[in-house]
């Protein structure tokens, strides 16, 4: 039977499952010292929607199921189905250069919308957002997007890459005439029901949350500032609610075709060739991430603000939805441990990292050793005492890295000592050395050996 473009019915009842939800986000809230969060579960049936605590330390607001936050990354989606959208109605093509729209990338002739949107154009991430203030986009790809910059042929790997999405905004501004605001709202926004809420709007038409970092000392929550240069705003400005990120979920599994056609919706979710995001996904679409788990998969995109912590699931067989929002850093592992919650609860098992993959043990890799750079960003990896590679990224405090025989790699997390999923390094296939290094899904190409 075809899904229903209504949304189901918000389930509240007593001694249900929404109960049980209510009562684990609360918990885990406080162990985490996350101020708030929201959870929206859509079984297909029904819908789960709890949330818990303050959406602002400072202001001392309430978190409500329709506060928004800062998504971050998650933006990025919604501006791949804005291009999708695009292509639907043939304003343009997947496989058109980008500059065919962007005179900006002439000196990059083979880079093309596709890769703009999979992360496979060789883009660096591009420079951080307080460097970004006050440029044009025009400047900013002109100064970003060069070939002295590229990390790879368009086409032949994976580098998540904020640079590639700011082209992206552009690209839906040159086509519609509009600002991105005004495609995002009146594309997606209004259609799936979400009241448009952007980093920088003076008065929003809707509660929002700020984003909070933890002072180490008193152990207090307090405010952090959004640093989104403007025109980044494509890469990560828009704020939502975990319902309203599930609404987004239903229309990418196919569930809302008045607001994204089945045939684009499933556009987004195959997988692009050449794009492995390592630590990211199993794998990448346009505009989502790719999880596979129990022979299924599930799309999505996560993303972190200054401060806040936003997640998605969908799965496009059982047409489930999972969307997670919290305002603190700290929510990251918030939501994984409810995410080990939720199969108990509901009967959904949602994925929250790729696969676990079976490696060997680790190995002594000192031929990594050397300076790497995505754009102007520096990833130094030396050896320690022991002869042991460690990372440090712009001189911050540096990590020990685990190294495996396929050349993978984990980052040691100097909170719990564990290792987790941290990339890979790339060899030259003419000499064998190691010339790149993919470190949370972004690729930095080797200056320097040790």
């Amino acid at each position: 039977m075809p899904y229903t473009t209504t949304a189901p019915v918000i389930d509240r009842g007593p001694l249900s499952p929404h109960r049980a939800l209510q009562e684990r986000l609360e918990t885990l809230a406080l162990a985490h010292r996350v101020p708030g969060a929201q959870l929206a579960v859509d079984t297909g049936t029904r819908v789960l929607s709890v949330c818990t605590g303050t959406a602002d330390a400072a202001a001392g607001t309430t978190f409500t199921v329709d506060t928004a936050v800062p998504l971050g990354s998650v933006t990025k989606t919604y501006t791949a189905a804005a291009v999708l959208l695009l292509v639907d109605d043939g304003d343009l093509a997947l496989d058109d250069p980008a500059a065919l729209f962007l005179p900006e990338l002439r000196a990059l002739p083979d880079l093309t919308v596709r890769h703009l949107l999979s992360h496979t154009g060789g883009l660096p991430t591009g420079p951080d957002s307080d460097t970004a203030v006050g440029t044009t986009v025009s400047r900013y790809l002109a100064e970003v997007c060069t070939p002295r910059d590229t990390l790879f042929r368009p086409g032949a790997d994976f580098s998540y890459s904020n640079a590639g999405y700011v082209a992206a905004g552009r690209l839906v501004a040159e086509v519609t005439g509009m600002t991105w605001q005004e495609a995002i709202r009146a594309m997606l926004l209004d259609p799936l029901g979400t009241v448009p809420a952007f980093l920088g709007d003076i008065a929003p038409d809707r509660t929002t949350a700020a984003g909070h970092a933890r002072n180490t000392v008193s152990g207090r929550a307090r405010t952090a500032r959004q640093n989104l240069a403007p025109v980044e705003a494509p890469a990560g400005a828009l704020l939502a609610s975990a319902l309203d990120l599930a609404a987004l979920g239903r229309a990418l599994v196919g569930r809302s075709e008045d607001v994204l056609p089945a045939p684009v919706a499933a556009m987004m979710r195959r997988p692009e060739p050449a794009a492995e995001p390592g630590a990211l996904a199993d794998a990448w679409g346009l505009g989502l991430a790719l999880f596979q788990r129990d022979g299924r998969w599930w799309c999505g995109h996560d993303g972190n603000a200054q401060g806040t912590s936003c997640h998605l699931r969908a799965e496009p067989d059982s047409g489930v939805v999972v969307a997670f929002t919290g305002n603190s850093s700290g929510a990251t592992a918030l939501w994984r441990d409810l995410a080990d919650d939720l199969h108990r609860i509901t009967g959904v098992r949602v994925p929250t990292a790729p696969a676990p993959a079976h490696r060997g043990q680790p190995v002594v890799l000192t031929e990594c050793a050397g300076t790497y750079r995505n754009g102007r960003t520096e990833y130094r990896i030396t050896l320690d005492a022991a002869g042991s590679p460690v990372l440090a990224v712009d001189g911050d405090r540096p990590l020990p890295l685990v190294c495996y025989p396929d050349l993978t790699c984990d980052l040691v997390d100097p909170a719990t000592r564990r290792p987790e999923p941290g990339g890979r390094f790339h060899r030259d296939p003419a000499t064998g050395a190691i010339d790149r290094v993919q470190i949370s899904g972004r690729v930095a190409r080797r200056a320097t050996a040790a």
